[in-house]
This record gives C-alpha cells, structure tokens and sequence, in this order.
C-alpha cells in the first residue's frame, strides 16, 4: 500500500482558490454582458471581468519584476488597454457593451498566447540539461 503525502505549506492552495474565484466572477460578467442579462450583478462582474482579464495577461508578460511592482503595472495596463479599446469603438461610431468585452477578452488572449508562445519557444531553443554537458533532450 502507497501512502500519499503532501509536503505543501498548508496555505498552499489559498491563492489557487482565489485564483479560481477570480477567473470565475470574470467568466460571469462576460457571460451577462454578453447574454444582456438584467441583473444588478452585471455591472460590477463586467467591471471586475475588464479589468482582470487584461490584467492577469500583462501580468503574464511581466513575469521577471518585482512582485509588487508586477500587479501595479498590470492593473495599469489593463486601464490603458480599456481605455484605447473605448476610445476607439467611440471614434469609429463602433460603441457597444457586447463589443467592447469581445475587443478585450480578445486583446486579452492575444496578449497571453504571444507571451506562452515566446516562452515556449525560449524553452525549447535553450534546452534543458541537468548534469553539465548532458541534455535531457535527444540531439535533432
């Protein structure tokens, strides 16, 4: 019989929980927004969903700095970015609700894939070796 053991901190999990909680509350106000539901929780989950969406994806991309200086800028970031979604859906008579969280949760995406592709493809070129002069990899 295998006994299972986990060496984790016991607060481990908390910031995971709230991670979850967070990435959840987002998906709600996209969803009413999107749906046009009447609900006195679409405004705020909207707004939570605008500004964390960006945020979390600048955030990504800012993974070498300081860790609080890390959520600072991507909150920043993530006004900016809102900002100039906006402020061009409102110069090209584009304006909407529905349009403007599909322009950030589109932004959004494209932000976090560019930065896990760039971070991937920094990995791969690198390779990985755990003893000096020996690759885990095989030779291509």
């Amino acid at each position: 019989m295998q006994t299972i053991t986990d060496k984790r901190p016991a607060g481990a999990a908390f910031p995971l929980v709230i991670a979850g909680a967070a990435a959840g509350a987002g998906g709600v106000g996209a969803a009413l927004a999107l749906a046009d539901v009447d609900s006195p929780l679409r405004a705020p989950f909207t707004l939570f969903f605008l500004l964390a969406a960006p945020a979390s994806a600048i955030g990504a991309t800012l993974r070498g700095l300081d860790p609080l200086v890390r959520p600072v800028l991507a909150v920043a970031g993530a006004l900016a970015l809102d900002l100039l979604v906006a402020q061009a859906m409102l110069a090209l008579h584009l304006w909407s609700v529905r349009g403007g969280v599909v322009t950030v949760a589109a932004l959004s995406l494209l932000i976090l894939v560019s930065t896990l592709t760039v971070r991937h493809a920094g990995r791969r070129g690198r390779g990985v070796t755990r003893e000096p002069g020996r690759s885990t990899r095989s030779q291509e």
